[in-house]
């Protein structure tokens, strides 16, 4: 089960990100001035990473932000989340960064996702997007001992993160740890309201990341259904034909509608 949850964070998100415009990470300008970076697909630790399965690689991003000498860093993130250690490997180069960073999250910040927004200066958060923290996962193989060093290590990560929502936010650290274990999805003005964020901008992009590995994700919105011409059936066509008619026409046009509706149902 957690297999197959970690690994369609990357597989099945694979064909989403090559979809997306800017599914990679690009530094628009690096002399000073403004610069935008695109985090718009799952974060992973090493190119041959990004190649194999997709994904934004640390390794490629962070001496890309640590190039920066100065001005403003967008920082646009839409993502499903990924490593959480490349994460930090990430959040750390955005704190030695030279620019001021503006992390704006544009449509979806999903667990390692949203430790890498907590590290800009500012957090912007579009009207409609979604910002999910949870508590990290892993896989594992090997004896009892094996399986308790792990457990253990995860605890550690889930400390770690923790302290720096909690940090963050001003939250206290046991509010924000039964969150993470909750895994909570919030609205832009729930995560401005808990403080992860500090504004709520314009209309969000669409959401296309397959969430389906988070037990709690949102279901997309049904699609309406919009009826063909041909069935859209008024209750009585009382006012739709001429008053000229008899009233012995009007019954029967009226009995005919009575009995298409009967058949609908």
């Amino acid at each position: 089960m957690m297999i197959n949850r970690l690994m369609n964070l990357v597989v099945r998100n694979r064909a989403v990100a090559k979809a997306l415009p800017q599914q990679t990470a690009v530094v628009a300008a690096a002399d000073g001035g403004d610069s935008t970076m695109y985090l718009f697909d799952s974060i992973v630790s090493t190119q041959a990473e990004a190649e194999w399965f997709g994904g934004v690689a640390a390794e490629t991003l962070v001496p890309q932000l640590r190039a920066i000498k100065g001005g403003t860093l967008h920082l646009r993130i839409s993502s499903p989340g990924g490593d959480v250690f490349a994460a930090q490997a990430i959040v750390a180069a955005i704190r030695d960064c030279k620019a001021n960073v503006i992390a704006h999250i544009d449509g979806l910040a999903a667990s390692a996702a949203t430790v890498i927004a907590m590290a800009a200066d500012t957090v912007e958060m579009s009207d409609g997007a979604m910002f999910m923290v949870h508590c990290g996962w892993t896989m594992a193989m090997g004896n009892a001992t094996d399986m308790r060093a792990t457990a253990a290590l995860l605890d550690k990560v889930d400390s770690v993160i923790v302290d720096q929502y909690a940090k963050r936010t001003g939250m206290d650290p046991a509010a924000v740890k039964d969150m993470m274990l909750a895994e909570t999805w919030m609205t832009a003005q729930e995560a401005l309201d808990n403080g992860f964020i500090n504004k709520v901008c314009g209309p969000t992009t669409k959401n296309e990341w397959d969430l389906s590995m988070y037990a709690k994700a949102p279901l997309p919105a049904p699609k309406a259904e919009v009826p063909p011409a041909n069935e859209t059936i008024p209750e009585t066509i009382s006012e739709t034909i001429p008053e000229t008619i008899s009233a012995e026409q009007r019954d029967y046009q009226n009995r005919r509608v009575r009995l298409l509706i009967a058949n609908q149902q």
